[in-house]
């Protein structure tokens, strides 16, 4: 397989190599393969893991530990394509999601089947990870002050938001790094957090009934749906893969994939260890009674829980970082690219500021957006997680008519599709159900 080395082989003009050089996914191409590890581990490990219990208490012990190891397998097995795929061109590497579609499906429906999606991704995680933040700094100051008067969970997302208006503006995916580190460390810790606490709960022998939550048929269809989108939402970071590559250096003799690999082999074994036990423990240990965020079963100890909530707020710190990241790369190339305006501080303070902005500015309008999770696991990331690589995969690579690579794919994109189709159905269920019951003031 060839790869592209940049040193040997750059057609670009003089412009496009300024513009490269400052636009955020191409202008530091540095990083070590650690870094693919903890920014892996912040996209991926995210508001999901807390709901997994939860997801599992609406399938069922067989049909959800099916679910959780059939999706660690599949996006396992998607991402090492995507990995494969970052530099199958000679002399070219696909820096961006889209630029991948794009040599798939042709320059025009490229963007159109892949850049919809992107940004439905990537603006509706940073949506919610704006409100998860607000409601861990909520659910901490009850926490830690009981009696104090309570307010309102929309000045709380108003606080997590300050940070981003800082963070926002640095330039690019290196620069982030500790960011990612802190949240990368943070997942590991308030999911052990979780799972030990749980493990507390469960042999103290209380009676724990496992039998799925709702309380008519149609209730427990509806319910299993939107658990297999939440299940997709916590298993979907496939977006920002090639991003992350692309700030990996790559010659001939050195292709990027290399690290790149090394690292996702160690954030996969992490999002393992957080996501398996906390499903499983925390199912085992309340049963049909949990709490959709696992920390809120968790009543004592108090301080454990406290602490818990804050590393949840550092790591959704992080995770907005590396979502929102592709997203200011997406909109500053059109503003140099299409719009050919002048690449300049002012420009970027004024595209991630107005970004930052309106994930807030929805965030509070909607503060129960995160009930969308399960729409938007299967609406989005499902397809771009799942099985678009494999699409792609087999446009590609063409892998022999019915060998084992042909059916893997062919699988991948069946499960996927049926994610797709059938998990928005509950997602809006359940975000019905959560805006009847929403009480504004809160």
């Amino acid at each position: 397989m060839a790869h592209a080395n940049e040193k040997e082989i750059d057609t670009r003009t003089e412009e496009e190599k300024a513009i490269d050089a400052w636009l955020p996914i191409t202008s530091d191409r540095n990083a070590k393969w650690w870094y693919s590890t903890f920014h892996n581990v912040t996209a991926m490990v995210g508001a999901g893991v807390l709901s997994l219990p939860y997801a599992m208490s609406e399938m069922g012990w067989g049909p959800g530990i099916t679910v959780m190891l059939l999706s660690w397998a599949i996006t396992f097995y998607t991402i090492w394509q995507m990995v494969e795929m970052h530099e199958m061109v000679p002399g070219k590497r696909f820096d961006r999601y889209h630029e991948l579609g794009q040599h798939a499906f042709g320059e025009k429906l490229g963007l159109w089947i892949v850049v919809p999606q992107q940004i439905v991704v990537d603006v509706s995680s940073c949506i919610i990870y704006m409100v998860t933040g607000g409601k861990s700094l909520k659910k901490f100051h009850e926490t830690v002050c009981p009696d104090c008067q309570p307010i309102k969970l929309t000045y709380f997302i108003i606080i997590f938001s300050s940070v981003h208006f800082v963070l926002s503006h640095l330039p690019n995916f290196n620069s982030i790094s500790l960011v990612s580190l802190a949240a990368a460390v943070m997942s590991l810790t308030y999911s052990t957090v979780a799972w030990a606490c749980s493990i507390g709960r469960g042999i103290e022998g209380r009676e724990v009934s496992y039998e799925l939550r709702g309380e008519k048929t149609s209730d427990n269809v509806f319910m299993f749906l939107s658990a297999l989108g939440d299940v997709a939402f916590a298993y979907a970071g496939h977006n920002v893969v090639l991003e992350i590559q692309a700030t990996i250096p790559s010659t001939s003799e050195k292709p990027s994939k290399d690290p790149m690999w090394k690292g996702v082999w160690v954030a996969y074994l992490i999002v393992a260890v957080c996501y398996l036990p906390v499903a499983f423990i925390g199912y085992w240990a309340f049963g049909n009674v949990v709490e959709d965020n696992i920390l809120l079963s968790l009543e004592k100890p108090m301080w454990i829980i406290a602490a818990a909530n804050l590393f949840v707020v550092v790591h959704v710190i992080g995770s907005y970082q590396v979502f929102a990241m592709p997203m200011f790369d997406m909109i500053e190339t059109y503003a140099v690219k299409s719009m050919r305006l002048k690449p300049s501080t002012l420009l970027r303070f004024s595209v991630r500021t107005t970004f930052v902005a309106f994930t807030l500015f929805v965030g509070m309008t909607i503060p129960f957006f995160g009930g969308l999770m399960g729409f938007f696991g299967g609406f989005a990331l499902a397809p771009t997680s799942y099985y678009l690589p494999c699409i792609i995969w087999l446009i590609i690579v063409k892998p022999k008519r019915f060998g084992f690579s042909w059916f893997m794919n062919w699988f991948c994109i069946i499960v996927g599709i049926l994610l797709t189709v059938l998990s928005p159905i509950g997602g809006l269920w359940t975000l019905i159900k959560q805006a009847k019951n929403y009480r504004f003031y809160q």
